[in-house]
């Protein structure tokens, strides 16, 4: 099973990089793309992303490093807590964010055209109710 939903994962991750690579964005690795989360990297503190993604701190502010060289992102201090940083995106950060989303849509879409209608439905119900009980909502 969790191959299965691995080999899913990675055709949705090659789909939005592949998109993200034709409008344009060839300065970026699959794995700055996938800091790009729902509902958004904007705001988000490093510490908060990397216990998201279940990497280490030091990997995080790698990529968010090469992601505020290029121009995406700015780290400002946190109002909150003056020695943390959150991060804010720029314009073209928001930019890039619209396009990732759209081409997860499209990835979806695609997946949707390969199942038809009625099995693209059912597995899009049965991952909604996994997600429910892994967060402790189905519960």
């Amino acid at each position: 099973m969790g191959a299965l939903l691995r080999l899913g994962w990675q055709f949705v991750r090659e789909q939005i990089f592949s998109g993200v690579v034709a409008a344009g964005y060839q300065d970026l690795t699959p794995a700055h793309v996938g800091l790009f989360r729902y509902p958004s990297l904007d705001r988000q503190r490093p510490s908060e992303l990397a216990d998201q993604l279940q990497i280490t701190r030091q990997s995080v502010n790698d990529l968010l490093s090469h992601l505020e060289g290029r121009g995406y992102i700015t780290r400002e201090a946190d109002p909150a807590d003056g020695r943390a940083r959150i991060v804010r995106l720029t314009p073209k950060g928001r930019s890039l964010q619209k396009v990732i989303a759209q081409q997860a849509l499209a990835a979806e879409l695609k997946i949707a055209k390969m199942l038809g209608a009625r099995s693209f439905a059912l597995l899009r119900n049965a991952l909604e109710r996994l997600a429910d009980f892994a967060t402790g909502e189905g519960c």
